[in-house]
């Protein structure tokens, strides 16, 4: 019998072939696997043994095994897989990796670049048929060759750098790719172009989508409506080895940040990422240079980054409401938005100016209006609080002129805006409070401005912000609410994925708080409050549950980071300061 695995988008079909004494074969059984659960070698051994318990089959049963997929990063899981389970390595049927990067033309040249770069000097040309595995895997065996040669260090730092550099031998130069770009662009309009520049950005492995893979993703339910939870686990983490090395690297203020255009082509060093695979398009918004490329972390569909052509501040000003428009009328298919301008309320880079954006609609931008309101001299604006537990404004006009100069006036007024009642102080000390976030989207052919209003103030009660996540949540989220949790999507740490696991187990135990190990003595509040509200929870539902409860934590982690709190007095304060804009 031979065991055929069928990798799929969503699911793993493990299918058992006889071959019939008068000829031909016979399918004798098929089981199904989630292609979907971030699973690795150990769970899909797991999943494999199960399916051949359950036909009451063992490994001696299968002369062999044949894999094809469609889905090239979980190749090399399934095969070292179903490798430990039957004892022998799958064949795989596939189809070469052709993503255009090689032109028939290039072959001889390219090839010579990455003998240059594995620091070989010659090459035999292989016999019989080749079966090309997914580009991790190709990779992979690069770099472990010329680790095991002396070419590279064994660190992952040190991979990354080395595996970059050779994905840069197959990236064409920026001209070529922007001719690309601005051609398709032209001819088959702005989404057909960023379709382009987005996969070949995945072809390149500037995105690696197989890292992006392990994040673990679920969407919880909230009264404010579908919020998307992310652990993320695809942003490496520097090794102890690294971060010593880099320690000890001579500093380079080149590039000055890793958002500089400088970094296009950049070999990279240890405190700085590589970048030789990596490709600009220049943009003009507001009649100055800006570029577009995408975030090699890809948070949510298309991320994208917009950022100043040079290294300036954050700043939140009448012109940023004018580049978020004209970024949008460019590419009327993504959203935009910039992080707001100050510490705490401001993303984790305010040294270089830049929005970010993409071809996403989070639950924020689903959220109706709860309240309409109409500013004075600017009744042809569509404008009301937005049912949110962040205080946002939503503007909405023909003109993107007018909102330009709407939010304006309300980024002015909220700039100088206090409310003791409220606690909510412009200064103190002479240290400005008040800023927004912004974002903006085409809605039925109009233009969109959603002014999300942000306050940094901090006390000895809150010593990092009092509109920020309060000290009870910080074993969930700790870190700052920037613009992709403004809009509705947690970014967790990874450390989240273990211990939820971790405390699943001592959930369905019911472990005394006690004897919790050290790692969920922060979650221990937590979890006991889970227990008293869900009595039935088993080890059939602790995940489900486990899940949803983040979710809620989340939820009120954008409530606390809201200016105005959704009761009675919180939506009193956002209407008087509606009205003391003039």
């Amino acid at each position: 019998m031979i065991l055929t695995i069928d990798i799929g988008n969503t699911t793993v079909c493990l299918g058992g072939v006889e071959r019939l004494s008068e000829g031909g074969y016979a399918v004798r059984f098929t089981e199904r696997l989630d292609s979907t659960t971030g699973w690795g070698v150990p769970e899909y051994v797991g999943g494999i043994w199960s399916a051949l318990q359950e036909q009451r089959l063992k490994p001696s049963d299968f002369e062999g095994a044949i894999l094809c997929s469609v889905v090239p990063y979980l190749v090399a899981t399934l095969r070292e897989s179903a490798q430990r389970v039957l004892g022998c390595k799958p064949m795989l049927i596939t189809r070469k990796l052709d993503t255009g990067l090689i032109l028939p033309d290039d072959e001889i040249y390219i090839r010579n670049q990455l003998l240059m770069t594995m620091q070989l000097d010659s090459f035999t040309e292989p016999e019989g048929d080749v079966c090309y595995a997914d580009l991790e895997s190709i990779l992979k065996t690069l770099v472990d060759d010329a680790v095991a040669r002396g070419v590279c260090d064994d660190s992952p730092t040190a991979r990354d750098l080395f595996d970059t550099r050779l994905m840069g031998v197959l990236t064409p130069r920026p001209s070529i790719v922007r001719a690309n770009f601005e051609e398709r662009y032209e001819t088959d309009g702005p989404q057909a172009a960023t379709d382009w520049f987005y996969k070949f950005s995945q072809d390149t492995d500037y995105i690696r989508r197989y890292r992006i893979k392990r994040d673990v993703k679920w969407v919880t339910k909230t009264p404010y409506g579908d919020l998307d939870i992310t652990i993320n686990l695809s942003k490496p983490e520097k090794d102890p080895k690294a971060i010593a090395a880099a320690k000890l690297a001579p500093q380079s203020a080149y590039p000055k940040c890793q958002l500089c255009v400088e970094n296009e082509g950049y070999a990279g060093r240890l405190n700085h990422p590589a970048r030789e695979n990596h490709r600009i398009i220049p943009l003009t918004i507001n009649d100055s240079a800006w570029n577009f490329q995408y975030s090699p972390y890809v948070y949510y569909n298309e991320h994208c980054i917009v950022f100043n052509n040079q290294h300036t501040p954050m700043k939140i000003e009448r012109a940023t409401f004018r580049k978020l428009l004209d970024f949008v009328a460019l590419f009327p298919h993504y959203f935009v938005g910039s992080n707001a301008d100050l510490p705490i309320v401001g993303g984790s880079i305010l040294s270089h100016d830049h929005f970010q954006g993409g071809h996403y609609e989070f639950a924020m931008a689903k959220a109706p209006i709860e309240k309409a309101w109409a500013f004075p001299g600017f009744e042809d604006v569509e404008a009301g609080i937005v049912h949110w537990p962040m205080s946002c404004i939503r503007l909405t006009c023909e003109d993107d002129e007018r909102l330009v100069e709407l939010a304006d006036k309300i980024l002015t007024a909220w700039r100088g805006y206090t409310d003791e009642s409220c606690f909510l102080f412009a200064e103190t000390d002479g240290e400005p409070h008040n800023t927004i976030t912004p974002i903006a989207r085409m809605r039925d052919g109009k233009y969109q401005l959603d002014l999300v209003l942000r306050n940094n103030i901090t006390t000895p009660e809150h010593p990092l912000g009092v509109f920020h996540p309060h000290a009870k949540l910080h074993h969930i989220k700790k870190e700052n609410i920037g613009l992709i949790e403004v809009m509705g999507l947690a970014v967790l740490p990874s450390r989240l994925k273990q211990e939820l696991f971790d405390l699943a187990d001592v959930l369905v135990a019911r472990t005394p708080v006690s004897e919790y190990p050290e790692t969920l003595q922060k979650h221990a509040e937590w979890a006991q409050d889970i227990l008293a509200r869900h009595p039935e929870l088993n080890g059939d539902t602790v995940h489900l549950i486990l899940q949803d409860e983040v979710g809620q934590v989340f939820a009120q982690v954008l409530a606390d980071a809201g200016v105005y709190k959704l009761d009675e007095a919180g939506r009193a304060g956002f209407v008087r300061f509606l009205a003391s804009v003039k």
